[in-house]
Formats: C-alpha cells, structure tokens, sequence
C-alpha cells in the first residue's frame, strides 16, 4: 500500500527545509522549518512544516512552551510518534546546554544578577521545583553549582546537614540558594522566609554566609539579598 503522507521529497524543491539550509543557511528557516528537519514528515493531512507550525502553535509560538512540553505531550499531536517526539525533546535540551554552558574563565558573583545568570540554564523550563547551590569562594569566585534536590509542582525538601556538610567538603565560605516556582510566581512564600533565616544562622556557626537566595522563573528571579530579606 504506497504511503500517503507528505512527506519532504514530495514538496517543490524551494520548499524543502534541509534544502532551503544548504543553499541559504541555517538562519533562512524559521522555527517549523527547522522543526519540520527533525521530524522528517508530516501527517496525511499535512506537511512536515504545516504540522511543525500547528505545534508551535499550540505553545503560543513561544519555544520556552515547546521545551516544556515532554515525549507523552507531542505524541498527542497526529503524526508525532516516539522517535519523533524524542528528537524534538533531544533538540530542546541540547538548545538549553548549549545557552548554560560556561566559559573555562572562573566566574565571580558581584551581584544577584551574576548568580541568575549561572544558574538560568539549569533552572528554565521546569514544570517541577529543584534547590540549587552556588559554592563561593572568599572572593565570591564560584566554586562550583550543584542541584541538592528535586521535588514537585509546588515544592522540594531542603536538608540543611546536607547544605553545610556540602559547603565543609569544597571549603566554601559562602553559599547562595536558589529555586525555581514552575507557576512564574517570584513572591517567596512564608516557608522560603522561615528556611532561608534558619539556614542564615546555621551558617555563621561555621563561618559560612549565606550570601543570598533566589526564587527562579523562566525569565526572571526574586533576590532576598536586593530586597532586604537577608
């Protein structure tokens, strides 16, 4: 039985993606196109592209939406199987590693900002809340960042023998907290309060400050330390 999808040896050649990227380059294609490469075909209702275009449009066109989405979620959509579903997936991730990724210099925190900029990649797209660490140097040089935990939608569990003994092992004299609200909300709820001035005084017993704490969203962040919460 011949196979009725259209597929992208079927279109006219100006219209195929991984042609248009060979003869005009990468940045030609707009976002269905270069979804349309990773999938390969479309439906037998729809090309590759007009396919890749009605996925984006169900996340508003907005590919922070698309990264959220998992392998189960775009296997709803008529024509993404597993295979497919997983190379979009794949796609996304390498995107979010590849914007987090450091550069070899060491960095140094000199305000919350730096801090939401090393931790950004690690904390975007999650549709669950993880606790992050920043391990500081005296200097504020950063030693290393590290996830301490993952839990749910609306929260995770935070244990302070684990921070400081942590902090004891790579010799850090500060600490900066951070997590994520996978609802978009910056507002710190009375547990982050009461959680971050337990682990404050904790610290000053071993000499370590905590420096400041952030609540992390896709695009922005709450410090304690810029409004006086520390």
């Amino acid at each position: 039985m011949e196979d009725n999808r259209l597929t992208i040896k079927r279109w006219a050649e100006e219209d195929r993606p991984r042609e248009k990227l060979l003869l005009k380059g990468k940045a030609s294609l707009s976002e269905a196109e270069l979804i349309a490469i990773l999938i390969g075909s479309g439906n037998t209702e729809q090309t590759a592209v007009e396919l890749s275009q009605h996925i984006l449009s169900q996340c508003e066109y907005n590919l922070a939406n698309l990264a959220r989405l998992s392998v189960k979620d775009l296997q709803k959509f008529k024509g993404i199987g597993e295979a497919k579903a997983i190379s979009i997936v794949a796609a996304l991730e390498l995107g979010r590693r590849r914007k987090e990724s450091e550069p070899s210099k060491k960095i140094k925190i000199t305000s919350s900002h730096d801090a939401f900029q090393v931790l950004q990649g690690d904390m975007m797209d999650l549709n669950h809340e993880e606790f992050w660490l920043l391990l500081l140097k005296r200097n504020n040089e950063v030693i290393k960042k590290e996830m301490l935990s993952r839990g749910g939608v609306s929260g995770t569990v935070v244990d302070a023998k684990i921070i400081f003994k942590r902090a004891l092992e790579e010799t850090a004299s500060g600490l900066i907290l951070a997590h994520n609200h996978p609802s978009g909300n910056l507002k710190p709820s009375q547990e982050d309060i009461n959680l971050t001035k337990r682990l404050k005084e904790a610290g000053r017993s071993l000499d370590i400050s905590i420096l400041d704490h952030l609540i992390i969203t896709d695009h922005s962040f709450f410090s304690f330390a810029d409004e006086g919460l520390l």
